[in-house]
C-alpha cells in the first residue's frame, strides 16, 4: 500500500512549515483525482511567492491571507498549470493583495500538433476540469529565473498532465505540481494531456540531481530519482499492458481499459480510458498501432504488422 494513501492526513486550511522557508497549506477539495485536496506552497520569510493558490475557494483564501503576518507580503503568485484546482483562485487572490500572476501561458500554451488537432476536432478534455478563463499577468518561458531577496525559483517547462505545465526549480528541491506525486501516477487526459511529452518531461527530470520533490496533492517526494525511475516504468509496463492485449487482436479503448484495469473503481472508469487512449496516440505516433479511421478515443486500435 502507498504509504502516502495511509499516512498523508494534513488539516485542511491550517498553515504547515515543511522547510525553514517553506509553508504549505492543503485546500478544502479533495476528492479521487486530488487526495486530500490541492498543496498550496507558500515560499520566503517577507517577500512570499504563492505556488498554486488553488481552486475557487472562499475559505481556501482566508486561510492563505490569514497565514500571513504583519512583516510579510505576497510578492508573485505562481500557477502550475490550468486545472481547475490549481489555477482559479490565482486572480481573486491577486486583486486581494496585488500581486502579479505567472504561469506559462493559458489553458491551450504548450499544446502539442496532434493534441491541437483533437482540439479541432471536437475531443474535449476530461477530470479535473481546464481553467479556460486563466491568463497570467506575466507568461513564463522554459529557464526563466524569478528571484527576490528571499528566493530564487527556474522555470522548468514540463508538459504532460497538461501542454502549459510548469515545474519550479528551488535550488536542489522541485515544485512539481501534478508532475510527479507520491500517491498517484499523474493523470494524462488528452487533449490536455499528452503521454509522448510527459515522457520526455520524466527523462528531462531525471538529468538533474534532486533532494525533494513538492507535488500539487500528497506529500513530499523524498526520493525524486527512484520516483522519476518508478514512473517511467509504470509507464512502460502499461505500454507493454496494450500492446499485449492487441496482440489477440484489434480492440477499443473501452475494451483494452477493462482489460488493463479490472479492478478500478468505477468513478475513475473515464481516467482509465483517457490513459489508455493516451498510450494509444503515443504508439500511434510511434507507428506501433493504427487504426482503420481517424484518431478518436471510440477507433479500434489494432497493432502495426
Amino acid at each position: 500500500m502507498n504509504s502516502d494513501i495511509d499516512h498523508f492526513n494534513p488539516k485542511i486550511g491550517v498553515p504547515e512549515r515543511l522547510e525553514p522557508q517553506l509553508v504549505r497549506i492543503v485546500a478544502p477539495n479533495p476528492s479521487p483525482m486530488t487526495f486530500r485536496g490541492t498543496n498550496t506552497y507558500l515560499l520566503g520569510e517577507s517577500n512570499i511567492a504563492i505556488i498554486d493558490p488553488g481552486p475557487n475557494s472562499e475559505q481556501h483564501l482566508k486561510a492563505i491571507l490569514s497565514s500571513l503576518n504583519s512583516d510579510q507580503k505576497i510578492s508573485h503568485i505562481f500557477v502550475s498549470h490550468t486545472h481547475l484546482d490549481h489555477s482559479p483562485l490565482a486572480k481573486i487572490l491577486s486583486q486581494e493583495c496585488g500581486a502579479p500572476i505567472f504561469g506559462y501561458g493559458t489553458s491551450t500554451s504548450g499544446r502539442s500538433t496532434i493534441m491541437t488537432q483533437l482540439a479541432n476536432d471536437g475531443f474535449a478534455g476530461g477530470g479535473e476540469g481546464v481553467d479556460v478563463d486563466f491568463c497570467p499577468d506575466h507568461h513564463l518561458q522554459q529557464g526563466d529565473q524569478i528571484e527576490t531577496s528571499d528566493w530564487q525559483l527556474e522555470v522548468l517547462h514540463t508538459p504532460g498532465h497538461m501542454g502549459n505545465h510548469i515545474s519550479l526549480a528551488w535550488d536542489d528541491a522541485c515544485f512539481t505540481a501534478d508532475h510527479v506525486m507520491g500517491w498517484a501516477s499523474s493523470l494524462i487526459s488528452p487533449p490536455d494531456g499528452d503521454l509522448t511529452d510527459f515522457m520526455a518531461s520524466c527523462y528531462a527530470l531525471l538529468k538533474r540531481k534532486w533532494r525533494r520533490f513538492f507535488p500539487g496533492h500528497g506529500a513530499p517526494v523524498t526520493d525524486p530519482k527512484g520516483r522519476l525511475e518508478w514512473l517511467i516504468s509504470h509507464r512502460n509496463r502499461r505500454e507493454s499492458e496494450i500492446l499485449h492485449t492487441l496482440s489477440s487482436g484489434s480492440a477499443s479503448v473501452e475494451t483494452i481499459a477493462n482489460q488493463i484495469y479490472p479492478d478500478i473503481p468505477i468513478e475513475l472508469n473515464s481516467a482509465a480510458q483517457r490513459n489508455v487512449f493516451a498510450h494509444l496516440i503515443d504508439l500511434r505516433r510511434r507507428n506501433r498501432v493504427r487504426t482503420s479511421g481517424p484518431l478518436r478515443q471510440d477507433a479500434t486500435f489494432t497493432l502495426r504488422g
